[in-house]
């Protein structure tokens, strides 16, 4: 198994759907002047396992990686279908993949955030005992 496409499409998803978001406002500007249809699907493709199906077609496309090489060659009784049958179920667990990494992410975050805020609680208190 490569996880490279899945891992190349979920900093995609960070990207796009957590930070540009955040880091500034030309972002959202260009998202409000975008035609309804796709600001309609920018907010319905916050599902990592959705928007990660269509990455996943898309980065095999551009790089020709496979997350399941064994997918490149299916049996004979697939014929012609055999190169689309392929690319859709590595496409599946590509973005598997890509909804596992979301998940652990924020398994990890909230514990993280936590203890850095009770953390800063922390110095904040002693800073205040200390200027007493």
């Amino acid at each position: 198994m490569n996880i490279t496409t899945a891992l190349i499409g979920f900093a995609f998803y960070i990207l796009i759907w957590d930070k540009l978001p955040e880091w500034g406002s030309w972002f959202n500007w260009t998202l409000q002047r975008l035609p309804k249809p796709l600001q309609s699907l920018y907010a319905q493709w916050r599902c990592p396992y959705c928007v990660g199906f269509w990455m996943a077609l898309a980065l095999h496309g551009a790089t020709g990686l496979w997350t399941l090489p064994a997918l490149a060659d299916l049996p004979g009784f697939w014929g012609a279908a055999a190169p689309f049958v392929g690319w859709f179920f590595d496409a599946l667990a590509t973005a598997t993949l890509i909804l596992i990494f979301k998940l652990s992410l924020e398994a990890i975050g909230l514990p993280a955030m936590k203890a850095h805020s009770m953390r800063q609680e922390f110095k904040k208190s002693l800073a205040e005992k200390t200027e007493k």
